[in-house]
């Protein structure tokens, strides 16, 4: 069975102001997505499910119906701030979903078999697909995710500090942690995490998520249990998130499985600041010139 594809979109409106603007990276005009489709298609995965806002539905399949007709499987989900709330009193100033890990259950009757995630304005690159294509065809069980594992200094920006997951992983390759730091910034040339009064130098191949995981559809009742529990705890909160990761720890620290991290070699690139953009950019035109992608994905 071909595992699916599932792109986190449902905040880009926002972010972009207007889909119009989705970023143009690549040679012939294609986005960050569009990388992210094609090395899913050629690394096996066999239908890409979106998770949008509804309010920009028509808008977004205008954009990628056409490419990807008779490619592969598409299928549209949206995010919902009342799924799942079960009961519980969503606060009338609330206006942000519920997290990452709210919008993967919010896919549960989109997906019946093995599935990827991933964030729709990160470039993850081929050997990461490969792998993770790999892992879901012949090891994902409900007691066996995994998470692609960035080396550090491949996911830095010169523009600014950015958050990160660092992962803490034991000698059978399996994660034991994630701790999320918010402030990872480059100073004369080394990666130091800003902690508040101390700084702590990270080795640049220390491995980090990029929000790339690996689940079994067993993930959808684990999360729901979970949200429940999150909700009673947080739903007075406007801020409050439910994440991927939180769900992933529970996993592991309950005992209900394991998680493997799978190493890539693969240059991750986003933009986190404005100022990244022509680096992103530079870096698309080398693949293309060094022959990884064709100078027009869809032609």
């Amino acid at each position: 069975m071909q595992p699916t594809l599932l792109i986190l979109a449902a905040g880009m409106a926002s972010r972009y102001g207007s889909l119009k603007q989705i970023q143009k990276f690549g040679p012939s005009g294609e986005t960050i997505i569009d990388y992210s489709i094609y090395d899913a298609i050629r690394a096996g995965f066999g239908k890409i499910v979106f998770i949008i806002r509804e309010n920009f539905a028509e808008e977004f399949k205008e954009i990628f119906e056409p490419k990807l007709k008779g490619r592969v499987e598409t299928a549209y989900v949206f995010q919902d701030i009342n799924a799942f709330v079960n009961g519980h009193e969503v606060p009338a100033d609330r206006t942000k979903p519920w997290g990452t890990a709210h919008a993967v259950m919010c896919a549960k009757d989109a997906i019946n078999e093995p599935f990827a995630v991933i964030n729709a304005d990160d470039f993850y690159g081929r050997d990461a697909f490969e792998k993770m294509a790999a892992f879901l065809q012949n090891e994902c069980n409900d007691k066996t995710y995994s998470l692609v594992g960035y080396e550090l200094g491949k996911t830095v920006s010169e523009h600014g500090s950015v958050s990160r997951g660092v992962c803490a992983v034991d000698s059978n390759s399996n994660l034991t942690g994630i701790n999320e730091r918010t402030k990872i910034s480059l100073e004369n040339g080394k990666i130091v995490a800003d902690e508040g009064d101390t700084k702590l130098e990270l080795a640049p191949e220390t491995p980090v998520s990029m929000n790339f995981f690996g689940f079994a559809p067993s993930v959808f009742g684990i999360s729901e249990k979970l949200f429940d529990q999150f909700l009673a705890q947080n739903a007075s909160n406007p801020k409050s998130e439910f994440f991927i990761p939180l769900v992933a720890d529970q996993f592991i620290s309950k005992g209900m499985g394991e998680i493997k991290v799978l190493p890539t070699s693969a240059q991750w690139f986003g933009v986190t600041y404005k100022e990244d953009a022509p680096g992103v950019q530079a870096s698309l035109s080398a693949l293309v010139n060094k022959g990884e992608y064709p100078d027009n994905l869809w032609k």
